[in-house]
């Protein structure tokens, strides 16, 4: 008996998929957990794989980079090869950023599910997916993990082709 097949994201036609049985045990407040970072990293991943895609296809801003080293936005690659062409100070910048992100969310701790009790995933008190409808709010979550799996996949290759 699967605790957890009647869940949000479980759809067809697969299923429940969970081949590494992390599930197995029927532990909620773990299952809990893994939705809410399955949410946070498809979330990432979808604004990445557009991050990817856009200046492809819109081209680059305009300007400069880094105006001291005279860097400019065209000369910044995409994929991993912009990772050696941004400035220290960039990257900083970009980790102080993901920094705030994660500390302005749900405080939670690494791994202890008990932190997950009363968060619903994704919640992130910023409402876009929403619906006075029940089945229609149903369908843009359930569309959401659908789209967040697949950018997930979609980034990962993009970084290695």
């Amino acid at each position: 008996l699967r605790a957890f097949e009647n869940e949000l994201g479980v759809q067809e036609p697969v299923g429940f998929w969970d081949p590494l049985a992390f599930t197995a045990d029927g532990d909620v407040l773990a299952f809990k957990r893994r939705r809410c970072v399955e949410l946070k990293h498809g979330r990432i991943s979808m604004l990445a794989t557009m991050g990817y895609i856009t200046p492809e296809l819109t081209g680059k801003f305009p300007g400069f980079l880094a105006p001291s080293a005279g860097l400019k936005f065209a000369d910044i690659p995409t994929g991993l090869a912009a990772v050696s062409k941004v400035p220290a100070l960039g990257w900083a910048q970009m980790v102080a950023y993901a920094g705030y992100c994660e500390l302005s969310g749900p405080t939670t701790r690494a791994a202890n599910t008990s932190d997950y009790a009363d968060i619903v995933p994704g919640d992130y008190s910023f409402k876009v997916l929403t619906s006075s409808d029940p089945a229609e709010k149903d369908k843009k979550l359930r569309a959401e993990l659908a789209n967040s799996r697949l950018a997930m996949m979609a980034i990962s290759g993009m970084f290695f082709q």
